[in-house]
């Protein structure tokens, strides 16, 4: 599997949300909600019915300014409400499996996000400034889909 074994993670982050496992899954698998939580995401194009089952995908537009990458993410794995395993495409700029493990801890929700290289781009990946911003964003995405799953977060279509 990309991005799996030898190499190293991108990023590693983890958050406390203050809401059982099902709901936080039940953000995860709103294709459309990944515009609201995933710094850099700017809207979602389509989406598969059935999306997330494995293999299932979603359309999605990312960038920041006038840089703006039309790609898509898959479903490589999907155990609700424990895991689910993406891989997330921006060609060209590069590709990441995003790993979201979910424990249930008193009161809510232990979210582990890693973030793997996968893909030809993987050399770009593993300096160290890299690191850092791969951890600064998905620290941000976290803080985003915290937001959304207690209850507080903006929609887009509200």
């Amino acid at each position: 599997m990309p991005g799996a074994g030898t190499q190293a993670q991108v990023s590693r982050n983890v958050r406390f949300i203050d809401a059982a496992p099902e709901r936080v899954f039940s953000v995860l698998a709103d294709p459309d909600g990944y515009g609201e939580w995933v710094v850099g995401s700017r809207d979602i194009r389509d989406a598969d019915p059935d999306f997330p089952a494995p293999g299932t995908v979603f359309h999605h537009s990312v960038g920041i300014g006038p840089l703006v990458v039309h790609d898509h993410t898959e479903v490589l794995a999907a155990d609700p409400p424990r895991l689910l395993r993406l891989l997330a495409h921006a060609r060209p700029l590069g590709s990441a499996v995003v790993t979201l493990r979910l424990e249930p801890r008193r009161f809510g929700t232990e979210v582990t996000m890693i973030e793997d290289p996968a893909g030809w781009t993987t050399p770009l990946w593993v300096l160290p400034s890299t690191h850092v911003f791969g951890r600064l964003r998905n620290f941000e995405s976290l803080r985003r889909l915290k937001a959304l799953a207690e209850g507080r977060g903006p929609r887009r279509d509200a």
